[in-house]
């Protein structure tokens, strides 16, 4: 009897599921990578005071959440993902290559403008293609997620230190130029590998090849994408105007919540939509805390932190790969306490998930603080800033992961779309948020040409920190209180 698996077939899931791990796995690479590096890059290269770099880096990271939702507007209505998904790998290899040109900061704008864009229509998408290749009912499909979101973590993890190392170390343009590579290799893998998709990633129906002013409307989806470069080139400059934008489309969905949720739906369903409401509000917060990694962390780790380690300096960038890495090393093991607990029929609701989570978060901050306090001289113990992270992954594992999963579960279908756009918008505004609140903790201090880390500053990462740990503490506490009500009005959804 012949066991072997079918041609289409690779470890027993479809083969265009690792065709779609790679291409995400090198995306993921190059934003992470480049990440790393930007708010260092702000401060240290084009010299913007660290207040400026937080607003844009804020301004920039918000954008990164946004654009997906009208990405995934288009893939759905005309592109099909497979095309949406080519025409974003596109975009962030020419934003990327754009990176790693020092001379002009009209160029370096573009360049965050067509990695906005390219994540705009790459993210949502290329996770839509991995469920379509699974039947409704196959049992692989969750563990074809897992093996999905291992190769984000990948990048993640090896991004922060190969890009981190190389553009602290030999130069910028060298950090930006691997990150650029590593996105090419991803858009390369994905045109290899087309035939793999068998076909589930083209558009639903015939309506991209229809016209309107003799221009068919796929080149019209095309021509929006290239409009979205320019919004978001415009944007990135007013940074100001950003987060006006967010504060006008947030209340415009609090509204749309509201409504529908009290005028358009049965009793169960405004219940459930509720909470789901609820929840996308906390998770804002969640995100303004846990989003300083990348710059108010990644600046103190750089000058207020002893990053030697065996003798050798690490570079500060590097230290942001310590997130990935936590996820790889826990996330089984909450996958079997999670588990476990439910057979004990004493697993954690949502809700009071997200309570713990948030409350992690303000504890690693505090922690943080704790060691700042009790560190001799400026510099702080490396060992501090290796404890936040874990504490802050451990908070992101008791929330994110069933983040998406509530709201797809808890709203009504017929406006699930809108409201994981509005999810995605919370994700923005807590982005632009947490630049916010880094800039809290900005300093002007100056010897030279450089920025020194002065008692002054430590004393205001210090307080900073304390009253954002303090208030997620309060928060997190005040939604595991609510957690009982909330549950009930999810009606038996967990």
């Amino acid at each position: 009897m012949n066991t072997s698996l079918p041609s289409s077939e690779f470890l027993g899931h479809p083969k265009g599921l690792f065709v779609c791990f790679a291409t995400e796995m090198w995306e993921r690479f190059s934003y992470y990578g480049m990440r790393a590096l930007l708010i260092l890059y702000l401060t240290k290269h084009w010299n913007f005071s660290d207040a400026q770099s937080y607003i844009i880096y804020g301004a920039y990271t918000s954008l990164v959440y946004i654009m997906p939702v009208f990405g995934g507007m288009l893939a759905d209505r005309i592109l099909g993902s497979r095309k949406a998904v080519t025409f974003g790998a596109i975009l962030l290899v020419l934003g990327h290559t754009g990176m790693a040109f020092e001379s002009s900061i009209q160029i370096f704008y573009l360049s965050l403008a067509l990695i906005i864009s390219g994540v705009g229509f790459l993210k949502p998408n290329i996770s839509t293609m991995v469920g379509a290749l699974y039947k409704e009912g196959d049992p692989r499909r969750d563990p074809g997620f897992t093996i999905f979101y291992m190769g984000i973590n990948i990048g993640a993890f090896t991004a922060s230190l190969l890009c981190g190392y190389l553009g602290e170390t030999y130069g910028w343009s060298y950090g930006f130029g691997a990150a650029g590579v590593g996105m090419l290799i991803g858009l390369f893998i994905f045109l290899w590998g087309q035939e793999y998709l068998e076909g589930h990633a083209e558009p639903t129906s015939d309506f991209y090849k229809e016209t309107k002013f003799n221009i068919s409307y796929e080149n019209w989806a095309y021509i929006s994408g290239i409009a979205m470069v320019i919004f978001s080139y415009l944007l990135i400059q007013n940074q100001e105007v950003v987060g006006n934008l967010l504060g006008g489309f947030g209340a415009i969905c609090v509204a749309f919540w509201l409504f529908y949720a009290l005028f358009k739906c049965s009793a169960e369903e405004r219940d459930r939509l509720l909470v789901v409401g609820v929840l996308i509000l906390f998770s804002l917060i969640f995100w303004a805390l846990f989003e300083q990694a990348g710059s108010s962390l990644n600046i103190l780790t750089d000058r207020g932190v002893d990053r030697t380690i065996l003798g050798w300096a690490v570079p500060a960038s590097m230290f942001q790969s310590l997130n990935a890495f936590f996820i790889f090393t826990l996330a089984p093991i909450f996958a079997f306490m999670w588990l476990a607990l439910s057979k004990r029929n004493i697993e954690p609701s949502t809700p009071l998930k997200f309570a713990i989570g948030i409350m992690f978060v303000g504890l690693g901050f505090l922690v943080l603080v704790y060691g700042m306090n009790n560190s001799t001289g400026l510099q702080t113990g490396v060992i501090w800033i290796m404890l936040i992270y874990l504490l802050h992954t451990i908070g992101e594992l008791c929330l994110s992961p069933v983040g998406l999963s509530s709201v797809t579960k808890l709203s009504p279908q017929r406006i699930v779309g809108m409201m994981m756009g509005m999810w995605f918008c919370a994700s923005a505004a807590g982005n632009y948020v947490a630049g916010l609140i880094a800039r809290a903790t900005a300093s002007e201090e100056m010897a030279g040409e450089e920025v020194i880390f002065s008692i002054n500053q430590k004393t205001a990462f210090i307080d900073v920190y304390t009253s954002v740990g303090l208030i997620a503490l309060t928060v997190g506490v005040i939604l595991a209180l609510l957690s009982p009500l909330l549950k009930k009005g999810m009606h038996g959804i967990n």
